[in-house]
């Protein structure tokens, strides 16, 4: 059962949800096995909060949480880590808090969970105040460097991205180059070129807090030519290549990237309703003020 398992979780793509409900749900009809199909509809479930459908999420969490009997504790806990992320989604952190914690207590207590337990840590490492969302990253990435598990380990690009955002939210950016320097060697050993073109954003995110301009706007044009080449576009790309050039006082050169910036991060729903106001911006900044 556990080779069926990793089989449907590596169906996953989080950039393309509703593909991802759909290959989770064309398993269902063989899934007979209670801790199997319990676990395959929290993914289900997941791909629907990805898709903002929260209440059609939570009514396959109950399908699932009615398999649960003694003993399915990955399944639990699984059901635990989904619910809690669909309260968090859908903008109810404080309901999702004790659902981590409690899938924490209980992956952290079972052997063979640190998985899942990392999971729940670097989920407390998002709901928790900033004060203490430093300390669960680091417990999760204490687990994670010392597992023998290759699918576990994996994790560790992830912690290490959470930790640098935690140093550069809190103004720390000398530490947060550190680890997403830390993070992009990481990821450029796994050899997975959209989780390096992540990382590399990242340290040149750092370095324009840092006032390493120059540096962050050469690595933001690298990254430019390289999605180019793909016949690709990313929003988070142009928009630091504007910011960069903002700063080094050439608002003629960064108007055209606030633009491309604006047209491309308008299209996600998620920041359309979480930062209406960055979006704002960079569709004034795409302007000269004469328009």
């Amino acid at each position: 059962m556990e080779e069926q398992l990793l089989d449907f979780d590596q169906l996953w793509d989080y950039d393309k949800p509703e593909e991802a409900e759909t290959r989770f749900r064309a398993l269902l009809p063989a899934a007979s096995d209670a801790a199997y199909r319990a676990q395959l509809l929290t993914q289900i479930a997941r791909a629907q909060g990805l898709q903002r459908k929260f209440d059609d999420a939570h009514r396959t969490l109950d399908e699932a949480q009615a398999l649960l009997t003694g003993g399915l504790k990955r399944a639990e806990v699984r059901c635990l880590l989904e619910r809690g992320r669909v309260h968090n989604s859908s903008k109810h952190p404080e309901l999702a808090r004790p659902l981590f914690l409690e899938a924490w207590d209980l992956a952290s207590s079972t052997p063979g969970e640190d998985f899942y337990a990392i999971d729940a840590a670097h989920m407390l490492g998002i709901v928790e105040p900033p004060e203490q969302q430093r300390e669960w990253n680091l417990r999760a990435l204490a687990l994670a460097e010392k597992t023998a598990d290759a699918r576990t380990r994996q994790w560790l690009g992830s912690l290490y991205n959470n930790i640098g955002w935690t140093y550069h939210d809190a103004e720390q950016y000398h530490e947060a180059l550190e680890i997403f320097q830390k993070a992009l060697k990481w990821r450029e050993a796994q050899g997975r070129a959209p989780e390096i073109r992540i990382a590399k954003w990242c340290v040149a995110r750092a370095l324009r807090s840092l006032g390493r301009v120059e540096e962050a706007l050469e690595m933001q044009r690298a990254q430019l030519r390289e999605f180019e080449s793909l016949g690709e576009k990313s929003g988070y790309v142009f928009e630091e290549l504007a910011e960069c050039l903002l700063a080094l006082n050439r608002p003629a050169e960064a108007r055209p990237y606030f633009a491309a910036a604006c047209e491309e991060l308008s299209k996600d729903p998620w920041l359309a309703e979480n930062e209406p106001a960055r979006l704002q911006r960079l569709k004034e900044l795409s302007t000269d003020g004469t328009d």
